[in-house]
C-alpha cells in the first residue's frame, strides 16, 4: 500500500503516527511525508536554526525511508495568512501524485492554528471520486496541540487503535532527532509523554502501547 503521512511542521508525523509508519514500512508498504510548513531566513529564522532543522528532516527521512518527500513551504505559524483555496490545489497535487491509499493527517481541532487549516484543507482532497486511490483517511493526535484544544466542545475522540508496542522505543528515538522540538517532562513533547499517551491508548485497546486516530473516511 501508499501511505502519506500529511504534517502541517515536521515532527507531528512521528508524534502522531511514527509508531504506526515504521509498521507500516515493515508489513512493505510505501511511505510519503508531505511537509506543509516551513523555516526560512526571510522569515526571520537563524541560518543556525534553518540548517539544523534541515538536517533533522533529512535524517528523519532516512530512518521512515521515505519514497518521497514533498515540502510546500509555507512559513510556520503563518499558514492561515495565505488563501486557503491555493493550499488546497497544494495539497491535492501531491494526493494525485502520490496516489495513497492511506492518509495520516492532523486533528482538525488542535490547538495550533496550522494544523486547523492544513485539516481543513486536506477535507477537500479527499473526494474519493477526484482521488480514487484513498481508501481510509486517519486524523492523528499531537501531544502539545490535540490535549490543549480547552475552547470548544469538540474533542479527540480516538475509534481506531494500532498496535505499536514493537515500534515505541523507535518512535522514540526518532523524535529525539527534532532536539529543539522535545524536552523534560512536563514539557508536553517529552519522551515521558510520549510513553504514558501509548500505554494510555494501549491500555484501551488490549496492547502494550498503541496509537490513536479519529476515522475520517473509508471505503472497501
Amino acid at each position: 500500500m501508499k501511505i502519506l503521512a500529511i504534517a502541517p511542521h515536521p515532527d507531528d508525523e512521528t508524534l502522531g503516527c511514527g509508531g504506526s509508519l515504521f509498521r507500516h514500512k515493515k508489513e512493505g508498504d510505501k511511505l510519503s511525508w508531505l511537509i506543509v510548513t516551513s523555516m526560512h531566513e526571510k522569515n526571520g529564522w537563524a541560518i543556525e536554526k534553518v540548517n539544523q532543522r534541515n538536517d533533522e528532516i533529512s535524517k528523519v527521512s532516512d530512518t521512515y525511508q521515505f519514497e518521497d518527500i514533498f515540502t510546500l513551504e509555507y512559513p510556520t505559524t503563518k499558514v492561515d495568512t495565505f488563501p486557503i483555496s491555493d493550499l488546497i490545489d497544494n495539497i491535492s497535487n501531491i494526493v494525485i501524485k502520490v496516489s495513497p491509499e492511506i492518509i495520516y493527517m492532523p486533528f482538525v481541532l488542535d490547538a495550533h492554528t496550522d494544523h486547523q487549516v492544513v485539516a481543513t484543507a486536506i477535507n477537500t482532497s479527499i473526494k474519493w471520486f477526484r482521488y480514487p486511490s484513498i481508501k481510509k483517511v486517519l486524523m492523528y493526535e499531537t501531544p502539545s496541540e490535540t490535549g490543549f484544544n480547552f475552547i470548544t466542545d469538540r474533542a479527540f475522540h480516538p475509534n481506531v487503535f494500532v498496535n505499536i508496542s514493537q515500534y515505541l522505543d523507535d518512535k522514540i528515538k526518532t523524535m529525539k532527532i527534532f532536539a529543539s522540538e522535545i524536552d523534560e517532562h512536563p514539557f508536553p513533547r517529552s519522551e515521558k509523554v510520549i510513553q504514558a499517551l501509548a500505554t494510555l491508548r494501549g491500555s484501551q485497546s488490549g496492547y502494550q502501547a498503541a496509537e490513536a486516530f479519529e476515522l475520517v473516511y473509508q471505503r472497501s
